[in-house]
């Protein structure tokens, strides 16, 4: 089945699935169809919902469809488009290139869906990190992700499943 994310206002979106609808932050520049690495922008298109990653020690293991994982506290994703061996890609940590901490102090990333947003293979410059992951409690804009209360994002994931896709529309 496929997820729609449809832009509200510049950094706010809706998202819908089946029946399904929640309020869902977006990145500050609003949605792109011309992502780049940095532009803080959310990017247009079809992604596939790929893997779960989750906080184990603040959080249970998410019920559903997709493969999930416990984040360790040595796991980043590098976004760094210098770093042309992993740009785009779940690193292990010490890593000599910038790179996005997995293991974050706020709550954000407690649980996070890797989406197949350039990543096959990745370009270097086109844009890193792109998750869905929680959004902060006032909704501000994320740097490019899609990001969704606690219960919205539980909930989506109890009824998803390998193959669903994240349809982000400008």
């Amino acid at each position: 089945m496929e997820i729609i994310v449809t832009q509200a206002h510049k950094r706010r979106a809706v998202l819908s699935f089946g029946k399904m609808e929640a309020p869902c932050s977006i990145g500050k520049g609003g949605i792109t169809k011309n992502k780049a690495e940095g532009d803080l922008c959310t990017p247009a298109g079809t992604w596939a919902l790929k893997r779960v990653f989750y906080r184990g020690d603040r959080i249970k293991e998410p019920e559903t469809g997709l493969q999930t994982f416990s984040i360790s506290k040595n796991m980043g994703w590098s976004d760094d488009p210098n770093d042309k061996k992993s740009y785009n890609t779940l690193i292990k940590k010490p890593h000599s290139y910038s790179h996005e901490d997995l293991w974050r102090s706020d709550n954000i990333y407690d649980i996070i869906v890797e989406l197949g947003y350039n990543d096959n293979p990745p370009i270097i410059g086109k844009g890193s990190a792109i998750f869905m992951h929680l959004a902060r409690d006032n909704f501000e804009p994320t740097a490019g992700c899609v990001a969704l209360k606690s219960f919205d994002l539980i909930s989506l994931l109890s009824l998803v499943k390998r193959g669903d896709l994240l349809n982000i529309i400008k």
